[in-house]
């Protein structure tokens, strides 16, 4: 080498030795730190999908903590309604001990009174009491709030309405439209005659709560042979009218209540005694009611007696619609539901389709029980179902229909925390493993990898290093030159 002035070896052995450094630093940073990407120059585009995963894990981690507080929230409701059942079952062995009336004393009745006091107050503060950080769960808080609708004795639509889960979207309303498309019916039997004719007549009267055997005398009046009915109706679930008058005089007897499980059986034990499913229609002895049919938002719910039924993804809810509204299939009626719920965002990206929902009814006295029967409070001291009225068959079924109402509600509670948010926390948990997966094999640092890669780079280093010496000792060769 001639030419001293510029050593382009050393040149070339000193930019080779800074790459080999700089692969060296960037090997022991990547070991150090257990990551392939440090900073965003080691691998732009993998740093952005990198991010972009990491705000996922976070959303879906969020997401996993607020199905396993919604768990607990639903946990501790559930625990309390179950106490709840176990007094309602107590409660009626009460009504039914109580029943037997030839066999207690009036003492024993009141200390049965004092009992049911007992136990409803316990049932009104357990309403009141039973609640999760601050929020009250069983008073009616958690239940949903409707617009245009008037539900209980004064409702002219729907008696009852209980909304198990409603999508709402934020600042909105849901529309609920509610369109008849088959009357219900009570079963029905017909007699023509103003009286039962010459010669005693006994007849059975069967319907859904029990039979009864009626004996009249010869001629008895159409109007007393319904009073007869009416009198036991409690009893045999069967109730009767008269209409028309001389020749026209008919007696319609007609189940109490609605629906393919109300049926009336008229049959003559002795004597002649016929009736028919229509006015001057063939003979028969026994009839049966129809449920009502009803489209609810467009979808066909089911039915039974006047109990509507509707499960959809948006809306579910049972609903018990008045006979006047029930029978005309021309009946439409449209309410909103504005709000309320409680509402559980269980996945990761949040927005409606993010939020579970459920609707959690009181369960106190006043709540608990039908508009057409009657509530639990009417079984306190002074009201009108108490032991002392002798109305057993009635508080039985007002305590029944309580029963069935906490059952469904904590059968809802275990489907949703079954269903929803245990299959919510699973799908969450594997969509975790596998979007930690992606991003660590995006972001980690392959350490065998890593290790090959720094044990080149510090031979590289090394050697470079005595290329470079070499290059700048290689124009005192040009020395020799000069002697």
């Amino acid at each position: 080498m001639s030419r001293i002035y510029t050593n382009v070896p050393s040149l070339i052995a000193s930019h080779i030795l800074g790459s080999n450094n700089t692969a060296m630093n960037t090997a022991l940073e990547r070991l150090s730190t257990g990551l392939r990407i440090n900073k965003g120059k080691d691998d732009p585009a993998g740093l952005i999908a990198s991010e972009t995963l990491r705000g996922e894990l976070k959303a879906i981690n969020a997401a996993i903590e607020n199905a396993r507080r919604a768990d607990n929230v639903i946990a501790v409701a559930e625990g309390a309604l179950q106490e709840v059942s176990s007094l309602l079952v107590e409660l009626e062995g009460l009504v039914d001990r109580t029943a037997n009336e030839a066999a207690l004393s009036d003492e024993e009745v009141k200390a049965n009174q004092l009992q049911i006091d007992s136990i409803l107050e316990t049932l009104d503060r357990i309403s009141t009491s039973t609640e999760f950080q601050g929020k009250k769960l069983l008073n009616g808080e958690f239940d949903y709030i409707t617009s245009g609708l008037v539900t209980g004795p004064a409702a002219n639509e729907i008696s009852y309405l209980q909304i198990n889960s409603a999508r709402i979207p934020n600042g909105g309303s849901r529309s609920v439209v509610v369109n008849v498309t088959q009357s219900a019916q009570t079963a029905k039997l017909i007699y023509a005659g103003a009286t039962t004719g010459a010669g005693s007549k006994t007849i059975q009267i069967s319907g859904k709560y029990g039979t009864e055997q009626l004996t009249f005398a010869s001629n008895t009046t159409a109007a007393n042979v319904a009073a007869a009915v009416v009198a036991c109706k409690a009893l045999t679930g069967v109730s009767a009218t008269v209409s028309g008058t001389g020749a026209n005089t008919r007696i319609l007897f007609h189940s109490t209540d609605y629906g393919s499980d109300a049926f009336v059986s008229v049959e003559a034990i002795s004597g002649t005694f016929t009736v028919s499913q229509t006015n001057g229609g063939p003979a028969a002895t026994k009839d049966v009611g129809q449920d009502v049919g009803a489209n609810i938002n467009g979808v066909a719910a089911v039915g039974k007696g006047l109990d509507l039924t509707i499960r959809t993804n948006g809306f579910s809810a049972d609903m018990t619609l008045k006979a006047s509204f029930a029978t005309n299939t021309s009946s439409t009626k449209t309410f909103y539901v504005t709000g309320g719920g409680a509402d559980f965002s269980i996945a990761p990206t949040l927005g409606v389709n993010a939020t579970a929902s459920l609707g959690i009814q009181s369960v106190s006295t006043g709540s608990l029980g039908k508009a057409g029967i009657g509530f639990l409070s009417s079984l306190k001291t002074g009201q009108a179902n108490q032991l002392a009225s002798g109305n057993f068959e009635t508080a039985q079924r007002i305590i029944r229909a309580a029963s069935e109402q906490v059952s469904a509600l904590r059968g809802r509670m275990g489907a949703f925390q079954k269903n929803t948010l245990a299959s919510a926390i699973n799908a969450l948990q594997i969509a975790y493993e596998n979007t930690s997966a992606a991003e660590s094999a995006i972001r980690d640092a392959d350490f065998a990898a890593e290790t090959s890669a720094l044990t080149r780079a510090q031979i590289l280093v090394q050697s470079t290093s005595r290329s470079l010496a070499m290059a700048n000792a290689a124009p005192q060769n040009v020395l020799q030159l000069l002697g």
